[in-house]
């Protein structure tokens, strides 16, 4: 059920720009961002289009950032970079962290024991908290991925808000369960001007 209303967070970030390396820091949170080779395998490798391109030339030209995209003879409309800024639901996560090496949907390598996450409809990327429901634990991921969407072997997964990278789903303690209730809501970051790479 998504919400109205949102609790955002007002932070401040610093990048370090290195050859093909972004550096992330959001208070305690660091996010570090390297562009994937084009020839990558995806981390799903079930969309078939983005903005009716093939998936690499939606990447290549820039064009996923809340591009429509089609996953299985389905079209999924992502919502507004501004109506996203409002967004605010409660369901069901699940992590994944067996691709490392692939590519995410918006051309970055996936990192399994980063802080990122693959949602349907927000634009990618953006920062979002991530609150258990069962043990009040919050942190912030770095959605830069599709999914999750039903599988051959449960149709039911594509019913999750949320799927999480392993090593976010550690930080959140539900791991070994593979499964949490969640509140998942966007947060607001600008970037601290004037300041050197590390500041938080």
């Amino acid at each position: 059920m998504v919400e109205g209303g949102v609790w955002v967070v007002t932070t401040t970030y610093a990048v370090a720009k290195g050859t093909a390396t972004t550096i992330y820091r959001i208070g305690e949170f660091t996010y570090e961002v390297v562009k994937a080779p084009i020839e990558w395998a995806l981390t799903h490798e079930e969309i078939q289009s983005v903005d009716g391109l093939p998936v690499r030339e939606a990447i290549r030209r820039g064009r996923v950032k809340s591009s429509a995209y089609v996953v299985g003879g389905i079209r999924y409309v992502p919502i507004s970079p501004a109506k996203a800024k409002e967004y605010r639901e409660e369901g069901l996560a699940s992590w994944y962290g067996y691709e490392s090496g692939r590519m995410t949907a918006n051309g970055e390598a996936f990192n399994p024991d980063g802080l990122s996450a693959a949602h349907k409809h927000l634009p990618i990327p953006m920062f979002v908290q991530v609150t258990s429901l069962e043990n009040g634990k919050s942190i912030i991921v770095r959605v830069n991925d599709r999914g999750p969407f039903p599988s051959v072997h449960n149709a039911k997964s594509g019913q999750r808000i949320i799927d999480l990278s392993m090593g976010a789903a550690r930080r959140l303690g539900f791991y070994r369960k593979g499964l949490a209730r969640v509140r998942v809501q966007a947060i607001r970051v600008r970037e601290a001007r004037g300041q050197g790479p590390g500041y938080t």
